[in-house]
Order: structure tokens, then C-alpha cells, then sequence
């Protein structure tokens, strides 16, 4: 596939690398990006060889919001349609059935500080710098960013993220709980593509299920997770699978997984 204003490229078997391609405007977040991220993440629901993606930005940052220069002087009407095409996106991203992970260096404002934590899980270089900025613009947050940073960072450090419109380090950003750990710039996309390898030699259906009862499981009260975690389980134990990882661990060799 040939996109404008984004990259895609599988970086190591069942890894896939998307990323943001408009250095020279920060990554900014345009009607073009929002259709071509769509197409993608829409694309990957049904490709069984994936394992694990990993979200990245080109240049000197990772994604730094909408582009308001394309914004200006937009109509009401207008403004809707293009963020009804953003959701749409966005939706795309959180329904991705492996685990993504955002790789996050530079800036990440508001929609990059959304779409970082609409990944399941995320590293960050030194120096990258978060931010919700929205109510410096007369909106808030509309990717959902509202609702994942309570599920990150907790209500009480949400509010104030959002309402003082302020930045913050990748340092806090790992203290608080939004990203899993900070590392070395030059180092980010070695570390994250590692565990993404990592990810990538384990039972699929494993790591699909492990994603659905994370996501699933933190919505229901915890006797209703457990059953869900059992359907889950009870789906596995059957596959082949189960049954190729438990030989392999007998005969100690590495397991060969299929997906099935």
C-alpha cells in the first residue's frame, strides 16, 4: 500500500510498524492522515498473520495534535464532518485485535497524546513532552482522550491534565502511569521492537484473548471479568495451540504456533 502522510512497513515477521509521515509539520493530524490511518487500522482486523504494531512519527516528533492551520476558518459544519472521520479512526485503533504499542518521542499533543493512549501500552524517549491543550482552544479532548487518561493516570490527575492545559515529561508521564518506562532516544524503537518480537513468538490467540480480557475485563465488576476471562480460556484450551505449547515444553524445544 502507498499512503501520503503515513509509513507502514512490517519490520519483523507479524510486526507491523505505522508511522506518522508529515515531519515538517510535527506529524500534525490532517483530513488526509485521518483517512489514510483509518484505511489502515481498518485493514488489520482480518490479517491472522499479525501479531503486534507498533505507532510511531517520523522526523523530530511523534504526532503534535491536529493540523490547525488546515482548521483555520473551517465551518461548523466542516469541523464535524472532518472529526467525525478522526472518531471513526480512532475507533479503528482501539479495535485492533494485537497489542499496539506507541513508541513516543519528540511531542505528543492532544491528538498524539490521544492516539499514545489509545495503544495498549507505551515507551517514550527522554525529552518527549505530553500535553492535552485543548481547553486552551475552546475544546476538549475528542479521541477519547478524556476517558483513557482517567483509565491511566486516575481521575483526580486527569482533571488537572486536562483543565490546566499544561505539558508534561515523559519522566511523569511514566510516574503517573501513561507510558511503562523511558528510555535513551537513540535507543526507543530498538527497545519497543524487541518487545514487540517478544510479543510476536507467543501463542496468538493467547496474546488476543490476553487483550480482549484486559480491555473487556476493566468495565465489568470483577465476578462478570472472571466468567469473561473463563469463556476465554475455555476457547483456548481446545486449539492446537495449547496442545503444540505444551509438547514443545515437554520435549523442550521452542513451540511452533499457527494461530489455531
Amino acid at each position: 500500500m502507498s499512503f501520503q502522510t503515513i509509513k507502514v512497513e512490517d519490520a519483523a515477521p507479524g510486526v507491523r510498524v505505522i508511522a506518522f509521515n508529515r515531519p515538517e509539520v510535527a506529524n500534525a493530524l490532517s483530513t488526509k492522515m485521518g483517512r489514510e490511518l483509518l484505511e489502515v487500522w481498518s485493514g488489520l482486523a482480518n490479517d491472522h498473520s499479525l501479531r503486534c504494531v507498533i505507532l510511531r512519527g517520523e522526523g523530530k516528533h511523534f504526532q503534535a495534535g491536529a493540523d490547525l492551520k488546515e482548521r483555520n476558518g473551517m465551518t461548523d459544519d466542516e469541523w464535524a464532518d472532518q472529526h467525525r472521520l478522526f472518531e471513526a479512526m480512532i475507533r479503528a485503533q482501539l479495535a485492533c485485535p494485537v497489542p499496539v504499542i506507541a513508541a513516543v518521542h519528540g511531542a505528543a499533543m492532544g491528538g498524539g497524546a490521544e492516539m499514545t493512549l489509545a495503544c495498549d501500552f507505551a515507551y517514550a524517549a527522554e525529552g518527549a513532552r505530553f500535553g492535552l491543550p485543548e481547553a486552551n482552544l475552546g475544546i476538549l479532548p475528542g479521541l477519547g482522550g478524556g476517558p483513557l487518561l482517567v483509565r491511566a493516570v486516575g481521575p483526580r490527575r486527569a482533571l488537572e491534565l486536562i483543565t490546566t492545559a499544561q505539558p508534561f515529561s515523559a519522566e511523569q508521564a511514566a510516574e503517573w502511569g501513561l507510558v511503562n518506562g523511558v528510555v535513551a532516544a537513540d535507543q526507543l524503537m530498538s527497545h519497543v521492537l524487541e518487545i514487540a518480537k517478544t510479543i510476536a513468538t507467543k501463542a496468538p490467540l493467547s496474546v488476543r484473548g490476553a487483550k480482549q480480557i484486559v480491555h473487556r475485563g476493566q468495565d465489568l465488576d470483577l465476578p462478570h471479568a472472571m466468567n469473561f476471562e473463563l469463556e476465554i480460556y475455555n476457547k483456548l484450551f481446545t486449539t492446537q495451540d495449547r496442545r503444540e505449547g505444551v509438547a514443545a515444553f515437554n520435549e523442550k524445544r521452542t513451540p511452533s504456533f499457527e494461530g489455531r
